[in-house]
């Protein structure tokens, strides 16, 4: 199985790349990958199809070679960030017809806020349904007041280690089942 994980931080000592990492590590019969999506530029029509940037000839590869996707996302007033938006805007392209039409996708958040990036999952959620992605249906994966679990880039706390490997398990077993 092949994971490609996004972060939607580009932060130095991100809560949610730190979270990507510790899902990796977990992760241990897949293969994973990672790619940067802040070095993608603004999504414009003009930039698509022929005249596409290597950076997003690769990015799209990436995704068409994932068997799933795992995105992490801090929440900014409620909603997923631009640098994310941006990644997924290229990721439809051309519509209906995409590489993340059918993509199974699974969803994390950390936040220092006690909700834990809730609010920017469900918009993520949304999202993806535009473009015809499959999203894990589980209840959200969210890491509230990161800052007391996630020290140095590492997840240091055991019960939330624990949880997020619950969740990987169930999101495999849905992705090599159909069901929960």
């Amino acid at each position: 199985m092949n994971i490609l994980l996004l972060s939607g931080s580009s932060r130095n000592g991100s809560f949610n790349t730190a979270l990507l990492d510790s899902a990796a590590s977990l992760l241990k019969d897949c293969q994973t990958s990672r790619f940067a999506i802040e070095q993608l530029p603004f999504y414009s029509d003009s930039l698509d199809g022929d005249n596409r940037p290597a950076v997003v000839r690769d990015f799209i590869t990436a995704v068409e070679q994932a068997d799933a996707l795992l995105i992490a996302t801090p929440e900014y007033n409620y909603s997923i960030p631009a640098v994310l938006k941006n990644a997924l805007d290229w990721a439809s392209r051309p519509a209906f017809v995409s590489p993340m039409k059918g993509k199974p996708v699974a969803i994390v958040s950390a936040s220092p806020a006690i909700s834990g990036g809730i609010q920017a999952q469900a918009h993520l959620k949304h999202v993806l349904a535009g473009m015809l992605a499959n999203s894990y249906p589980s209840p959200a994966f969210c890491v509230g007041q990161s800052h007391n679990v996630i020290n140095n880039g590492k997840l240091q706390d055991s019960e939330t280690e624990q949880r997020l490997a619950g969740y990987l398990e169930g999101f495999l077993h849905w992705l090599e089942t159909g069901r929960l």
